[in-house]
C-alpha cells in the first residue's frame, strides 16, 4: 500500500513509518516537527519507498498519486506540549483531522485516527471498555487534548456515517519506548532522565496513582492490525497491567541502578486517579494483545538513552 502518516517523525510515528516500510509498503511522512523530530526518520531519507513532506496538517495539504491509507497521528501529545501549544492542539484535532479525513475521502482509502485514552478523562468506570463514555473537564487546562481527541473522534464517524469513508480509531494508553524525547515531560521519559543524571525522581501526588505502560513496538503492531482492519472501532490499544507512579519509579531506579531518590510534588489539575484498558476488543477483533513486560522494554528504553548520549542518533536502516 502506499501509506501517509501525519506526525510520522514523532516518537510513535516513526516507528509506524518503520514498522510499514518493512513490510513492503510505501510511506508519505507528514510533519510539521513542532514536536516531532526530523532525525527520527533521518534513516529511512534515503529509502525508495519513503518520502517526507514538511506540512501542517491544520492547512489543507496533497500528496501526489494514489493514497491507499492515511494514519493520522499528528497531535502534540505530552502535557507541556499541548499545555504550551493549546491552540496548535485544538488546530491539529480539528483542521488537521479534517484534512486528513478529505484525503482518504479522496482517494477512498482506509483512514486511521489515533485517539488516546484521555478522552476518558479522570475515569469513573475501571478498567475502562470502549463503552465508557469519560469524565472529561472541557474547560480544564487538559480539555485542549482531550477535547481536540473527542472531537477528531466525532468528525471521523462522521466522514464514515455521512461519506462512505472506510475509518477506524484507536486510543492509545501510556506508551514508552526509543525516541521519546528526555524533556517529552512524560512520566517514563522523566524518570529514565531524572535517574541517569542522579536526579530526584518527581512524582506528582502522593505516587498512588496508576498507569499502564505498553512498549512502542507492541502498540505499532495494533496500529497495523487496525489500518489493515474494516472496524470502525474505537480499539483500546495499552497494556492491561497496571502499576502505581511509585512501582514505576522503583522498577527505574532498579533498572538504572540509580541512587536518586523521589520527592514528591502536587498533583496536577485534572490528572488522572487511575487508568487501565481493557483490551478485550482489541484481542477478538485484531488478535492483538502486548507482549513486551514493563521491566524488559524499561531495559531497552534505557538502553538506548544511553546509547544517544554517547553518540549521535542516525537511526537504523529499514530492508528495501
Amino acid at each position: 500500500m502506499k501509506v501517509v502518516v501525519t506526525g510520522g517523525s514523532g516518537f510513535v510515528g516513526s516507528h509506524l513509518c518503520e514498522a510499514l516500510l518493512r513490510r513492503g509498503d510505501s510511506v508519505w511522512c507528514l510533519d510539521n516537527h513542532c514536536t516531532g523530530e526530523p532525525v527520527n526518520v533521518l534513516h529511512l531519507l534515503g529509502h525508495p519507498r519513503f518520502r517526507m513532506i514538511r506540512a501542517d496538517v491544520a492547512r489543507p495539504f496533497r500528496v501526489p498519486g494514489r493514497v491507499d491509507a492515511v494514519a493520522h497521528l499528528a497531535s502534540p501529545a505530552s502535557p507541556p506540549d499541548y499545555l504550551r501549544m493549546p491552540l496548535q492542539t485544538l488546530a491539529a484535532g480539528s483542521h488537521g483531522t479534517e484534512n486528513a479525513l478529505r484525503l482518504a475521502a479522496r482517494h477512498g482509502a482506509r483512514f486511521l485516527l489515533a485517539s488516546t485514552s484521555e478522552v476518558y478523562g479522570d475515569p469513573a468506570v475501571h478498567p475502562q471498555p470502549e463503552e465508557y463514555w469519560g469524565n472529561v473537564n472541557p474547560v480544564g487546562p487538559r480539555s485542549v487534548y482531550d477535547e481536540a481527541k473527542r472531537y477528531a473522534e466525532a468528525l471521523t464517524m462522521a466522514y464514515r456515517r455521512g461519506r462512505g469513508v472506510d475509518t477506524g480509531i484507536v486510543r492509545i494508553f501510556n506508551t514508552y519506548g526509543p525516541r521519546m524525547r528526555p524533556h517529552d515531560g512524560r512520566v517514563v521519559s522523566t524518570f529514565v532522565r531524572q535517574a541517569r543524571a542522579g536526579d530526584p525522581l518527581t512524582i506528582h501526588g502522593d505516587g498512588d496513582q496508576t498507569r499502564s505502560f505498553c512498549y512502542v513496538d507492541d502498540l505499532v503492531r495494533g496500529l497495523v492490525a487496525m489500518l489493515d482492519a474494516s472496524h470502525p472501532g474505537p480499539v483500546n490499544l495499552g497494556n492491561p497491567a497496571e502499576y502505581t507512579v511509585r512501582e514505576l519509579a522503583d522498577l527505574v531506579l532498579s533498572v538504572t541502578g540509580s541512587a536518586s531518590r523521589v520527592e514528591y510534588r502536587p498533583l496536577p489539575v485534572d490528572d488522572p486517579v487511575r487508568r487501565r484498558p481493557d483490551i478485550t476488543l482489541a484481542r477478538s477483533l485484531l488478535g492483538w494483545a502486548p507482549e513486551v513486560p514493563l521491566e524488559t522494554g524499561l531495559r531497552r528504553t534505557v538502553r538506548w538513552f544511553a546509547e544517544e548520549a554517547a553518540s549521535p542518533r542516525l537511526g537504523h536502516p529499514v530492508g528495501a
